[in-house]
């Protein structure tokens, strides 16, 4: 990045975070019914009692430090005391399987492992006695036990009245995090990011984002994942900026109330959820408060196809101060009444879901890299956004279009070159070989094109592109995003593979076909609704309804029904919410071929 960066490191981040923002409120967890909030100071204090307690375990420099954790204090913590010590931080999912916890931990040979729970702590030792490296663990909540592990305040004790000053890193290519990738084809990858890669990205988040030290978030989205750690993390650490830790998924819309944030970092599903929900609610209510919405929502929509011919309406304009009074402020009041914007990344939101969300008066800002890439590549920001794209490159990021990868003269494989591209996988040379170029740009796999102006558009993932018997490529992730609106339709999965027409595996949403049958005087209940022919019918209709602007060969000729969920706890999800195709295919690949066999 050019000398304009904000932060060389993450050691520097830290240093001017806690500096600047001292009495100022950090994070905020539920406790007992109540918000309480630690400030930046605070905070401060016990990263320095963790360094020098990491620092008398023996970490230093190079040495690893690894946790299984869903967001909280301690795991913000434990990042910052182990960067101070020139030594990297592992950060793993509570929901993956214990075998991808002992293959990370064997794979990184961390020395300290910090985990959630005393449950977490008794599944490791199990698989303890061949993880040579292991020196400590440590349980964030729950006893210690002698000669196994520390209780967090026994961790912290150690460090009490034995201070050890945080140390930058001499060269910024120091590798400050593993992060191991998603694991949909084979084993995690561990994605090393350096000092420069965050502290960078986090200097290229100030120079666009509108993110100020006023601003809150609900923190959901897990700081394990690139996205989450880098934009809300690191991002609002630095800015000073607070964020409420939620307390679990079920409980977002609860805790955006009493939250109150201003922004939220997010993946599609979340706000796919806000309009499914939302759709539900006005279709339950019915009546003017239906009408309203839904005028309301119309309205919007034609303002800004004014604004985007240059044009306006008073008439519409004065309609909006109305509508956002009577409709959009009630709303926003079920997320805390304060929410501005909406930060989404991951994978790609729906364009219909995206001017959902804006017409209600959050602003979405659209995003677009990967944990090799630390992870912000392009973004759309105040002065430059379009829906429906990913944005433009950040500050000291360019953005190059393969079309040789693809055959295509428009869609190529999209190259990433700047400050943020990764040191590399650790220990897989030939991984590494694959993904860079000659000059360090770095292969992302997927695809897309750029417009005129340098807005990126993704259309698929080349790995996950197949080829129909009549020679045509199918991207199945950005057919399957358009079915989930469906409010019948929990999750999806299209195949086609060298056959002649597509296929989907259909995840059907049962408390509404619950209620849907009730209305339709069907009585079978539960997964029984899955056999009914009505229902059968139903799907096809909306999977017809929400795939009208597919192409002709992309277009759903047969449906599979199933009740169970891809969930991480079946291992048909990875921890950052992607489909395990080859694992879904093992377990329903039977159905989904048969239906080629009518």
């Amino acid at each position: 990045m050019p000398s304009e960066s904000k932060f060389q490191n993450m050691t520097q981040l830290y240093a001017h975070a806690v500096k600047s923002f001292g009495p100022r409120p950090l994070f905020g967890t539920k406790v007992a019914g109540e918000w309480k909030w630690t400030t930046y100071a605070e905070f401060g204090n016990e990263v320095e009692l963790a360094r020098s307690a990491f620092a008398g375990l023996g970490v230093g420099k190079g040495d690893r430090v690894a946790v299984i954790a869903n967001n909280r204090s301690e795991w913000a913590v434990g990042a910052y005391a182990t960067y101070g010590l020139r030594a990297s931080y592992v950060p793993m999912y509570e929901q993956q399987l214990p075998k991808e916890w002992h293959y990370i931990l064997a794979d990184c040979r961390a020395k300290v492992l910090l985990v959630a729970n005393e449950q977490i702590r008794d599944r490791i030792e199990e698989v303890r006695g061949d993880l040579k490296e292991l020196e400590t663990v440590v349980v964030m909540t729950g006893k210690g036990v002698p000669g196994k592990s520390l209780a967090w305040s026994e961790l912290l004790a150690l460090g009490k009245g034995k201070p050890v000053p945080a140390v930058e890193p001499e060269d910024n290519k120091e590798i400050a995090g593993f992060i191991y990738t998603s694991g949909t084809t084979g084993n995690p990858k561990g994605v090393l990011l350096s000092h420069g890669n965050l502290a960078n990205n986090v200097s290229a988040i100030h120079a666009v984002f509108p993110m100020s030290d006023n601003d809150r978030s609900l923190s959901f989205l897990p700081w394990a994942h690139s996205f989450g750690q880098t934009v809300e993390l690191h991002g609002l650490f630095s800015m000073g900026a607070s964020m409420g830790i939620a307390e679990a998924v079920d409980k977002i819309i609860e805790n955006l109330g009493e939250v109150q944030p201003t922004l939220l970092v997010s993946v599609p599903r979340i706000f796919n959820r806000i309009y499914d929900g939302l759709h539900k609610t006005m279709s339950a209510d019915g009546g003017l408060k239906k009408k309203l919405f839904y005028a309301a929502i119309a309205n919007e929509d034609k303002r800004k196809l004014l604004a985007s011919q240059g044009k306006s309406s008073g008439v519409a304009d004065l309609k909006h101060k109305i509508f956002d009074k009577l409709v959009f402020q009630k709303v926003r009041a079920r997320f805390g009444g304060k929410l501005k914007y909406a930060f989404s990344g991951g994978a790609a939101i729906s364009k219909e879901v995206a001017e959902f969300i804006d017409n209600l008066g959050i602003t979405v800002y659209e995003g677009y890299g990967l944990t090799e890439t630390s992870p912000i590549a392009t973004a759309n920001w105040p002065g430059a956004r379009k829906i429906g794209s990913v944005g433009k490159a950040i500050p000291g990021v360019r953005i190059v279009i393969d079309h040789a990868a693809t055959g295509d003269d428009k869609n190529g494989e999209i190259l990433v070159y700047g400050h943020n591209v990764m040191q590399g996988y650790h220990d897989l040379p030939g991984e590494n070989e694959k993904v860079f170029t000659a000059d360090h740009g770095f292969r992302t796999g997927d695809m897309g094109f750029l417009d005129d102006a340098g807005f990126l558009y993704i259309t698929g993932r080349i790995k996950e592109q197949y080829k129909l018997e009549n020679g045509k490529y199918v991207s199945p992730a950005p057919l399957e995003e358009h079915l989930k609106l469906s409010p019948y339709i929990a999750n999806v999965m299209v195949y086609g593979d060298n056959k002649p027409y597509n296929v989907a595996l259909i995840v059907a949403d049962l408390p509404a076909l619950e209620q849907w049958a009730g209305e339709h005087e069907l009585t079978a209940k539960g997964e029984a609704l899955l056999a009914e022919p009505a229902v059968m019918k139903l799907l096809e209709e909306q999977v017809a309804k929400y795939s009208s602007e597919f192409k002709q060969f992309e277009k759903i000729r047969k449906l599979a029904l199933v009740s169970e969920d891809f969930t991480t706890a079946n291992d048909m999800l990875t921890p950052s919410l992607k489909v395990k195709r080859r694992v879904v295919l093992k377990k329903h690949g039977e159905k989904l071929t048969s239906l080629y066999d009518a």
